[in-house]
Order: C-alpha cells, then sequence, then structure tokens
C-alpha cells in the first residue's frame, strides 16, 4: 500500500514515528511523508530508508488563515499526485489540514494520532487563548469526522474529545504513547554525583519555572545537587523567554545543554529524570529516562500520570494535593514548586530509592512502553499488520 505520514517536522517525523515508518517500509509498503519544517538531516535520515519526503508549509505554531490555507492546499495537491492509500497524521496542524486534504483527495482510509492537547487547550483564558481554543475544537471537528480511527495517549485526552464530541467514542483508539525503542534507549549505569535532568521545549506549560523554583530550594540544602535543562527554544506563545534561561544560568542554578539531537549521554549522566509538566499526551522523554533505568518525577497531570505505576490495590487520586509514591518515582501536584522540591529531596536524602526505583523503570518500559509493542497495535488497527 501507499501510506502518507504527514507531521509537524521533519526530525519529528525520525525521532517520534521513524521506527513504525521503518517496519512499515520492511513489510513492503511504500511510505511518503511530508513536515513544515524540513530539516536537512532529518529529510536526508529519511531517505537512506527510502522514504519519498514532500516540503510542505505547514507552520506548527500562531494562526494565519492564508498561511493554513497554503498547508492544505500544498496537502491536497501531494495527495492527488500520490494518491496513497492511507494518511496517517498527528500534532494539530498536520491533523487538521491533512485530515481534510484527505477527504477532498478522496484517500480510502484517513487514521489521526492525537499526541496531546497543547496550547490551544491549555489554561490561559485571554482573548487569544480563547479564540485559539474555538478555532482548534472547530477545526478538530471537521477534521475527525473524516478518520477512520482517531489515537490517543492517554484516556484523559480521548475522554476529552468524547465530551466535547469530536470524536465518537467507537473511532477512539487508545495507546501506549509513541513507545519507545528499548533497544536504542537501552540500560545505562547511575553516576555518582545527585543529577537531575530535564529535556523539554523551552515552554512554561511544561513546568520550567517549578522546576528552577524547586531547584533553587534543593540546592540550598544540597548545594552538590546538580540540574541540567536540555531541548530546544520555541516560537509558541508559551516559550520562555532568552533572558529568562540567561538569568537561570547567571544565578547558577541550572547548567542548559541546548537541544540535543541525541539525548542518551544527557540521560546517562542524570540520577533522576523530572518533568513537572502540566499536561501531555505520553511525554516522549520521561520513556527514554524510564527505558534508560532512571527514576521518575512528574505530575499527575493527564499523560503524565500514567508512566508512574502505583503498588498494587492503590488507586490514584487525581485531585491529591499531596506527593504520591510510585513504583518508579513519585508524581506532584501540577505548579506546586513546594512539592516538586520535597520529592526532589527525598532522593536527596535517600539515594538507596534511586537503584531501585530505575530498575522499576526500566522493566515497565519493556512490558509496557516498548515501541515495537505499540507499533504492532497501530498496524493491526490499520490493517497493516
Amino acid at each position: 500500500m501507499r501510506i502518507f505520514v504527514i507531521g509537524g517536522t521533519a526530525r519529528s517525523l525520525v525521532n517520534f514515528r521513524g521506527p513504525l515508518i521503518r517496519e512499515l517500509l520492511e513489510l513492503g509498503h511504500e511510505v511518503f511523508a511530508c513536515a513544515g519544517e524540513p530539516e536537512g538531516d532529518a529529510v536526508r535520515e529519511l531517505g537512506r530508508w527510502g522514504v519519498e519526503f514532500i516540503p510542505t508549509p505547514i507552520v506548527r505554531a500562531g494562526m494565519n488563515p492564508w498561511k493554513d490555507l497554503r498547508s492544505f492546499a500544498s496537502l491536497y495537491q501531494a495527495m492527488r499526485r500520490i494518491r496513497p492509500d492511507i494518511a496517517l497524521t498527528y500534532t494539530i496542524k498536520p491533523i487538521v489540514w491533512g485530515g481534510l486534504a484527505a477527504r477532498w483527495a478522496r484517500v480510502r482510509a484517513c487514521y489521526s494520532m492525537v499526541t496531546g492537547l497543547g496550547y490551544a487547550f491549555g489554561e490561559n483564558n485571554g482573548l487569544k487563548a480563547r479564540f485559539a481554543r474555538l478555532a482548534a475544537k472547530t477545526l478538530y471537528g471537521l477534521s475527525l469526522k473524516g478518520s477512520r480511527q482517531v489515537f490517543f495517549q492517554n484516556p484523559d485526552d480521548l475522554n476529552e474529545f468524547c465530551r466535547l464530541r469530536l470524536v465518537s467514542r467507537k473511532q477512539c483508539v487508545l495507546i501506549n504513547g509513541s513507545g519507545v525503542d528499548v533497544r536504542y534507549f537501552a540500560w545505562a549505569p547511575l553516576p555518582r554525583k545527585m543529577n537531575f535532568l530535564m529535556i523539554c521545549r523551552l515552554l512554561r506549560d511544561k513546568g520550567l519555572h517549578e522546576y528552577v523554583q524547586a531547584a533553587k530550594i534543593v540546592r540550598a540544602l544540597y548545594p552538590e545537587a546538580h540540574f541540567a535543562l536540555a531541548g530546544p527554544r520555541d516560537s509558541n506563545p508559551a516559550g520562555i523567554s532568552t533572558a529568562e534561561l540567561d538569568e537561570w544560568q547567571r544565578e547558577g542554578v541550572i547548567t542548559y545543554l541546548g537541544e540535543l539531537h541525541d539525548v542518551r549521554p544527557a540521560l546517562a549522566a542524570c540520577s533522576v529524570y523530572v518533568l513537572p509538566s502540566y499536561r501531555e499526551g505520553t511525554p516522549r522523554t520521561v520513556l527514554e529516562a524510564m527505558s534508560m533505568g532512571r527514576p521518575i518525577i512528574t505530575t499527575n497531570a493527564p499523560g503524565c500520570r500514567e508512566t508512574v505505576l502505583l503498588p498494587p490495590g492503590q488507586r490514584l487520586d487525581k485531585d491529591s494535593e499531596d506527593i504520591i509514591w510510585g513504583e518508579n518515582g513519585f508524581l506532584v501536584p501540577v505548579r506546586n514548586v513546594e512539592k516538586l522540591a520535597e520529592a526532589m529531596l527525598r532522593f536527596c536524602d535517600n539515594p538507596a530509592l534511586i537503584p531501585r526505583m530505575g530498575r522499576r523503570s526500566r522493566e515497565i518500559a519493556e512490558e509496557k512502553y516498548d515501541v515495537r509493542k505499540v507499533n504492532a497495535v497501530i498496524m493491526q488497527v490499520m490493517g497493516l499488520g
């Protein structure tokens, strides 16, 4: 079959959909891919696999009707030329414009993957945010009507889309995130020093300010504790400023590692992985850290809470304002600096927790989040297995 995969960036096609694309190619399917940011190394990587990459003017962030119409027209023209049997779209702009283009081009089957709700569904209630939310809901509804199945990475997002009547319950398929390549992200020995790490796009709603403020609290008690941050800057309205980042580094609170194309050395150098995000689909960086044998501190928020396994018989209280102790880490309340710092201090006070919880993280990654298992479900649903 001819399969057309549409993502936000070429790099995400390689990093997040790469294992799926390679499996489809190994099964003899033709794969075409397009994205709005054609990073040269990622495009070359796709070409080496045998994927035809089609540059498309998809603008990931912002609302510009003319640019979005250009995206739709470009995708429609590409589909009319290639005539794919199946289209697979993920992230909001590709889902909306790729899904509508697939309907207009009469693609036989379109599948969509909601990897998180993003800025448009955030808690900001400013005029711009409210307009973005209304536009996103309207366009999602129009596009997803044409999707044969819609993959969700956590039950909260699935239930929210059903509540808003953007999808029907029978369209929905719940998967364990994008999965993680447990062979590539192999277990690594723990460092001797207490090193915390956070990897994310530099957005406020990833919990960046909470991470920095909690680091200050911890370093006042444990000055030798080290806090690293990695990830690209982002043009999203929720992006942090260069001035803020520079100030954190001048204060010596964090070490900024920049954008990393290979995060494994940074993960290997950390003792504990931290992601105090306000909401996710399923955070890929958390899965990568788990696969490499690291305990996790993340939030009791949609998409994040699923990555920390609770002891048998313990029920999750989604409204808890306290730290929740899991088998492979801790869940903390969203936006709560004090509880985040307290969870970090538990590891500082009792370092023996780190190898124990790290081993459990690795086991959970192998059992639940192995990308081969996740992809097997996706391909079965799409009739490609």
